[in-house]
């Protein structure tokens, strides 16, 4: 009897332990959300001279990136995100990306699309207003979010690694987005 409630003990204080540990990983003085929190709403132009606002797409998982045609690792990620998710899943009616240029209008944002032979939507954030709900500094981010609008994964900077882990994500959200109905 002694043992099991040591080991309901030792299980609730490794949980506590674990639990603790995500939420400082999670914290960045430069990042402006965390986990579980709702998306800030902002509104944004899905085609020149049409505005939408990202609350429209509540009930979808959404993928945000935040990048600069300038950056060197947000180059080395966008290829990967056009093969690895964008074409997996540019048809399902449950999932949207977005790729901002941070400080970058249509002008720029419209030939590098065409010169890189990318199809996903990218879209200008000319004065940092939608990259400043998220973060103070740093490319690439990735900010997914749940159907319910809640963040569910944020990254910045760009790790093989973690990007896989992002694509499995994603991969599992829409699985079970499609079992559910």
């Amino acid at each position: 009897m002694h043992r099991i409630i040591f080991m309901k003990k030792l299980f609730y204080i490794l949980f506590l332990l674990i639990c603790s540990v995500n939420v400082f990983a999670q914290y960045d003085e430069n990042t402006y959300t965390k986990l579980g929190d709702h998306v800030p709403l902002f509104n944004f132009e899905i085609e020149k001279g049409k505005t939408v606002n990202i609350a429209d797409y509540k009930g979808k998982v959404i993928l945000i990136n935040l990048f600069a045609t300038w950056c060197p690792p947000c180059n080395v990620e966008l290829p990967l995100m056009q093969k690895e998710i964008w074409e997996k899943h540019k048809n399902n009616e449950h999932f949207a990306l977005f790729v901002f240029g941070r400080e970058e209008g249509w002008d720029k944002l419209i030939p590098y699309k065409t010169k890189k032979g990318f199809t996903f939507p990218i879209l200008p954030d000319l004065n940092r207003m939608i990259f400043s709900n998220f973060a103070k500094q740093t490319i690439p981010r990735n900010i997914l979010i749940n159907e319910e609008g809640e963040i569910i994964y944020q990254s910045d900077g760009f790790d093989k690694k973690e990007f896989i882990g992002l694509i499995k994500l994603i991969n599992n959200q829409l699985n079970s987005k499609s079992t559910t109905k």
